[in-house]
């Protein structure tokens, strides 16, 4: 018998799931010793370790890694209409789903004479890593260059990977250029993160570094936020999860479950059903489709991670779903919108046969930079809070703080903290002078 692309496994019981539930699992250890290396270097010696890792591993010397004026103008020169259109009108929607996000937060009154509010501040400094290796993902760029700039971020650093003739590919500088952000660095991998978490001679430290990247990328940011470096979230391969019944259209789930897998080898998608008799569809489907892909060496690897599980129930399908915590969830099935209800798990859902992986990617409105691997269960997705701190302010009449003074003066003395007290008794004492 053939062996299938894709393993597909039937009605497993739930004790089973979690190894069948597992990611692609890679070297950790040796892999944050060379990336610990790598951040070391380009701390220490700035430009120069920069330069040396761009040769070693994106095959490029650049003295200069800024992008000139020259380079912006002339991306926007190589690239054509209809694709300046398109990225038109993906920023426009992109920015007035990320604009609704704004909330207009007013004082409140806790207690008579206690006045609290909040009020969100612009994170100042940040840095947008936009992978480009074995694609250029300018869409990231949107993702996170849009809604930056919607807040008010003062410093918005960009770096990229460039191409082996020293180039960004055209779309991600005329993006770039369109909404407005002009400090674009030609560096990728584990030494971008570097420049942007440390600082360089040339590229300028942030405070939070966003942008999803492969496992070296992922670990460089999970490193430097152990030293006071934020980072959006611990964003790796991409990965989707479908559920389809009879009702699906086995093509359309073929072309999903491709889209993700051809991201890159270390990707996984996740076909889970409770009809039997769509599998096989799916199969020929995928087959099909795959011999036809420009990108089907890495898809053909990534299916190797990847499984088609059938189970019993809607119920069932539910469950594993909010175990498996997809960063991508589409849901090709019968009362689809019903079923959305019950997903607690998941970077973003789509919802029917008309709702493709690739809009929520591209131009639908939604921000892609999502969770993987699992973090979904205690993740959201980026989105316009993620570029803003919340700063609280009180401001407490006299009668305000007669009125709870007491009840603090109680709890202070409950933790022994006798100079938060004497901080109310101070006060209450002199307004009882009065």
């Amino acid at each position: 018998m053939e062996k299938s692309i894709i393993e597909v496994i039937s009605r497993p019981e739930k004790k089973d799931w979690k190894p069948l539930l597992t990611r692609p699992r890679f070297n950790s250890f040796k892999m944050e010793n060379k990336v610990f290396n790598i951040l070391e270097q380009v701390k220490t010696r700035g430009n120069a370790a920069v330069r040396d890792f761009s040769l070693e591993f994106d095959k490029v010397f650049l003295e200069d890694c800024r992008v000139t004026k020259e380079e912006f103008d002339e991306a926007e020169k190589l690239l054509g209409e209809q694709a300046k259109k398109s990225i038109v009108t993906a920023i426009k929607n992109i920015e007035r789903f990320h604009r609704n996000q704004i909330v207009h937060e007013k004082p409140i009154e806790t207690s008579p004479g206690v006045k609290c509010w909040q009020k969100s501040v612009p994170i100042q400094k940040v840095g947008l890593y936009i992978p480009g290796g074995t694609a250029p993902l300018f869409s990231t760029l949107l993702m996170l260059g849009i809604p930056a700039v919607i807040v008010g971020c003062e410093r918005i650093v960009v770096c990229t990977p460039p191409n082996i003739d020293g180039k960004v590919h055209p779309a991600i500088l005329y993006s770039a250029k369109i909404i407005g952000l002009d400090k674009v660095f030609k560096i990728g991998g584990v030494q971008a993160i570097a420049a942007m978490a440390y600082g360089t001679e040339t590229v300028p430290a942030v405070y939070k570094i966003f942008g999803p990247g492969n496992q070296y990328v992922t670990t460089a940011k999970q490193l430097v936020s152990r030293e006071g470096i934020a980072i959006d979230m611990p964003a790796g391969p991409s990965e989707v999860a479908v559920v389809a019944d009879e009702t699906c259209v086995p093509a359309f789930v073929a072309s999903d479950l491709l889209s993700q897998a051809e991201h890159g080898t270390d990707s996984q998608v996740m076909l889970i059903t409770t009809k039997e008799e769509v599998v096989q569809p799916i199969l020929d489907q995928l087959q099909i489709q795959l011999n036809s892909l420009p990108r089907k060496e890495i898809a053909e690897k990534s299916l190797q991670n990847s499984k088609i599980i059938i189970v019993n129930s809607v119920t069932e399908a539910v469950d594993m779903i909010n175990e498996y915590a997809p960063e991508h969830l589409i849901l090709a099935i019968k009362d689809a919108a019903q079923f959305a209800n019950l997903v607690t798990n998941a970077g973003s859902v789509f919802i029917g046969n008309y709702s493709p992986e690739s809009a929520g990617d591209y131009a639908s409105g939604t921000n892609h930079t999502l969770p993987t691997n699992g973090y979904a269960r205690i993740y959201g997705g980026v989105n316009l809070d993620s570029f803003l701190k919340k700063v609280t302010f009180q401001e407490i009449s006299e009668y305000g703080l007669f009125n709870i003074g007491h009840a603090v003066m109680e709890m202070a003395a409950i933790e022994d903290l006798e100079g938060h007290k004497r901080a109310v008794k101070l006060r209450l004492d002199s307004i009882n002078e009065k």
